[in-house]
């Protein structure tokens, strides 16, 4: 079972982003070859923090050396080739996967520009760290691919529109 705890500070609107992150958690996992780990026995536990850009510029300074906010980091707690195994190896049932961090200004400033709600776009980005936490990436053109492809599917089965599509104005 997925259990997704969001902790909203500052600008981010008040909606229900615990329902929201499950969903979107939810529907990564099972895009992928883990799809298992949505109904496991074991409680599969994922944090967002939604938060500032401030936040988000030192925690990416910090663990990416990059000096500038960006709309989504992920911070993984289980090596990638230990995920098959993660609900055998658990002593009390519980499994800590990893910390998601999204920022506000870079969000909402992004749907802005893409002409969607800044509740589609957080999901979109909660897709994409939920990806990052499963050991996908998107550093060469195939891996890059493979992941919106991914993503595409998941935010398929929330409603919402590709998020790669170009769109001709």
């Amino acid at each position: 079972m997925l259990d997704v705890a969001v902790q909203r500070e500052g600008d981010w609107p008040e909606l229900d982003w615990d329902a929201i992150g499950v969903r979107a958690a939810a529907a990564a996992v099972e895009q992928t070859p883990f799809g298992e780990l949505a109904a496991a026995d074991a409680v599969i536990e994922i944090a967002v923090r939604l938060t500032s850009d401030d936040e988000v510029h030192q925690l990416n300074a910090q663990y990416r050396q990059k000096d500038k906010p960006t709309n989504v980091l992920s911070f993984p707690m289980v090596e990638p080739d230990l995920i098959e195994a993660l609900t055998q190896n658990s002593d009390d049932g519980e499994v800590i996967l990893g910390d998601i961090v999204l920022a506000h200004g870079v969000c909402a400033n992004e749907a802005a520009d893409k002409g969607i709600s800044v509740e589609d776009h957080a999901t979109h980005l909660i897709v994409h760290g939920v990806l990052h936490l499963l050991g996908y990436d998107h550093q060469g053109d195939s891996e890059a691919e493979a992941m919106e492809s991914m993503e595409r599917a998941a935010l398929e089965t929330l409603g919402i529109p590709d998020p790669y599509l170009v769109r001709e104005d």
